[in-house]
């Protein structure tokens, strides 16, 4: 839990302070001095009567009662040291800097930590740490490094799993203006970890006086249930977050367990996590820069940008980043387009770009940003390149953007690349309170990011109509591993999702009776198998009895077969449906082409259950082969409503049924009347 001695202490101890700032307990102290602490500031160390000016106390037992603890000696000494403050001084509230604890992978380091967070729990107090930088907050620095920014209540909220990755958000993030209300550095989260930080602000969140945006460095979600509530529910209340997954590859995530001693969450995974919660998933530091600053802005409501330029070739290079990511620089024409040329300088052009050349003055630059602003409704957002070659003095058109953007109805992102040749005049528009974005491409990218990343779904999902009773009582009766067909079949009855007549024949008569009454043609395929198509044991258009002799006794002698699948051979376009149960997040539903397609291609869809019906939809139009699923080049479409239907329904049921680990409908036949399975397969692991 975070408690108040941790966000507003009325008193602090730094454990291990020193008089040398060049030591994490020195820093850490003179960062606390420095920010005007107002609180009682106490610190320890044995070897001195005064630290920096302050009454030196030689051991923690000498102490009174106090609220914080900031420590910054040896991890052997720590557990006896939280002990003693937890039991004797009051103290509900730590910061561990120090490392040497279970991110060294073994276990001494991890015993350590555990006896230090048992002690803490026992008093029901909050660990940050260890192995971290500290915490930043407007009541004290209670970091040890630098830079420190001026906080600003609405500024945005940096929680971080990675105190130096923290570090260089601060370095890249407060020269563009940007601004912070908060910065948490989770070190090894032994007690909270981002998860936890984030529940605090959604929980003690105030509209008035809490961050509105919040940017997340994580190494390992180990609660990504308690990471989707918070976050949506943040979300919902109208706040933005942003955030980067580090080890998405399997050196990546060595890397994050070697550093913070916890692995790193699988990244499918993670993806339908931050698209159901409507994070911005950001891939470096300056995409999580770059977003924050965004959402410092103006709401994009629509994909229609206008570019505002007097340099051609950023220009063009925005207009390319912008189209890659699904937004529009759309032509600008008509009689308004004509007015406003006629008030710039010959050559300029207003196609958009819009282009009113080197030569270009404030004056109309505020010309043009009022025309788009109220001439073309068309467009919802404007970007504006204006850097320097260091001929004149821009101060004039740098005050125009900052007057026009108080007014304008649509957001204006300034592109001011010149942060040298006119660093005066930069620095002069972002005293404002403005926020720059030097680099164009970066900002169209991360422009189309946040556009493009979905809200997150209703806090209460409604499930669809389903058999909740014969479904516990299938799984409820099932042993571990393959359902047999009948389970399979009276899931797939009981969850309402079509499927063809078939048996599994274990002998031929069965065989050619199911042939006799159910007419041809038909598909026959090996039951046993995994990899039915590579082996041979797949058979299709079977039209006659004979056939169906012949390749019963062939099925048969290929090897794990025991039986052989039949059912109706039916025409249409094969997808396919899948879920499969991912530690602690919960049931991946999975969607894509089916058959063959599924490996082969891996154009596969992936959500979190239970799912809504908009997400369902969501999924099919984002699979590459969409277009194959509409009816190409004259091809009978699959019915998508059906299509969608369907996944809702497999997500419902791997709501109901936790206890399925893998299901595989694969493949589904779609036409524009139906969708039917005609092979699956339900792995239970209880």
């Amino acid at each position: 839990m975070i408690t108040k001695e941790l966000i507003d202490p009325r008193s602090i101890v730094v454990i291990g302070g020193s008089n040398n700032i060049y030591k994490p307990g020195g820093k850490v102290l003179k960062n606390l001095i420095d920010g005007n602490f107002k609180g009682e500031l106490y610190v320890t160390n044995p070897k001195e009567d005064l630290v920096q000016g302050i009454k030196c106390f030689r051991s923690p037992d000498e102490l009174p009662d106090v609220d914080l603890a900031i420590i910054a000696i040896a991890a052997k000494f720590i557990p006896a040291t939280v002990e003693l403050l937890t039991q004797f001084k009051n103290t509900k509230a730590f910061i561990i800097l120090s490392a040497g604890f279970n991110e060294m992978n073994n276990s001494e380091g991890k015993i350590c930590e555990d006896k230090i967070v048992d002690s803490i729990n026992k008093v029901n107090g909050s660990l940050i740490g260890p192995n971290c930088i500290g915490v930043l907050t407007p009541k004290y620095n209670g970091v040890f490094t630098l830079p420190i920014p001026k906080l600003d209540p609405k500024g945005c909220c940096l929680i971080s799993g990675s105190g130096a990755t923290a570090c260089f958000i601060l370095e890249a993030g407060i020269p563009k203006g940007l601004t912070f209300s908060d910065v948490f550095s989770v070190g090894n989260s032994a007690q909270l970890g981002v998860e936890e930080i984030l529940k605090y602000m959604d929980e003690s969140y105030d509209s008035k006086s809490s961050p509105d945006s919040y940017l997340l460095y994580i190494e390992n979600i180990d609660k990504p249930q308690m990471l989707l509530k918070h976050a949506s529910s943040l979300i919902r209340k109208g706040c933005k977050i942003a955030a980067v997954k580090s080890g998405s590859s399997e050196a990546g995530s060595r890397a994050a367990s070697s550093h913070t001693g916890a692995l790193a969450s699988p990244d499918v995974a993670v993806e339908a996590l931050f698209q159901k919660a409507g994070i911005v998933r950001c891939s470096s530091r300056e995409e999580l820069i770059t977003a924050s600053a965004i959402f410092a802005h103006k709401k994009l409501n629509g994909k229609n940008i206008a570019v505002i330029t007097h340099a051609g070739g950023p220009a063009v290079m925005l207009t390319d980043a912008l189209s890659k990511g699904g937004l529009n620089v759309p032509d600008i024409e008509g009689a308004e387009a004509g007015k406003l040329l006629e008030k710039l300088y010959p050559g300029s052009t207003v196609g958009n770009p819009i282009d009113f050349l080197a030569t270009g003055t404030a004056e109309q630059l505020g010309i043009i940003i009022d025309f788009i602003d109220n001439k073309f409704d068309e467009i919802d957002g404007i970007v504006v390149i204006f850097g320097t070659p260091g001929l004149v003095r821009i101060f004039d058109v740098y005050e125009v953007l900052d007057e026009k953007m108080k007014t304008a109805k649509k957001p204006i992102f300034p592109v001011l690349p010149s942060t040298l040749t006119a660093k005066e005049e930069v620095d002069e528009f972002l005293s404002k309170g403005r926020i720059n974005f030097p680099d164009e491409v970066m900002l169209g990218n991360m422009l189309a990011k946040v556009y493009n990343t979905p809200v997150p779904n209703p806090e209460k999902i409604q499930l669809p109509d389903i058999d909740k009773k014969k479904i516990r009582a299938i799984i409820d009766n099932a042993s571990n591993g393959y359902l047999s067909p009948d389970g399979i079949h009276g899931l797939l009855d009981a969850t309402g999702i079509g499927r063809t007549k078939e048996i599994v024949a274990k002998t031929k008569d069965e065989a050619l009776n199911f042939a006799k009454q159910e007419g041809f043609p038909l598909v026959m395929k090996v039951m046993g198998p995994v990899h039915k198509s590579d082996i041979g044991g797949v058979v299709l258009n079977i039209k006659n009895e004979k056939t169906v002799e012949k390749e019963f006794n062939r099925l048969m002698k290929i090897k794990d077969t025991y039986a052989v699948l039949m059912y109706p051979m039916l025409f249409g376009t094969e997808v396919f449906i899948g879920s499969k149960r991912e530690e602690k997040f919960g049931h991946l539903v999975i969607c894509g082409l089916g058959g063959i397609f599924v490996e082969i291609l891996k154009d596969v869809s992936t959500s979190l259950a239970p799912l809504t019906k908009d997400e369902a939809h969501k999924m099919v139009k984002n699979l590459k082969g969409y277009k194959i699923i509409q009816g190409a080049r004259n091809q009978d479409p699959v019915n998508e409503d059906l299509f969608a239907e369907a996944i809702i329904r497999v997500s419902a049921l791997v709501t109901v049924a936790p206890e399925i680990f893998e299901m595989d409908l694969n493949p589904l036949i779609g036409t524009k009347d139906s969708l039917n399975a005609v092979d699956a397969r339900i792995r239970i692991e209880k």
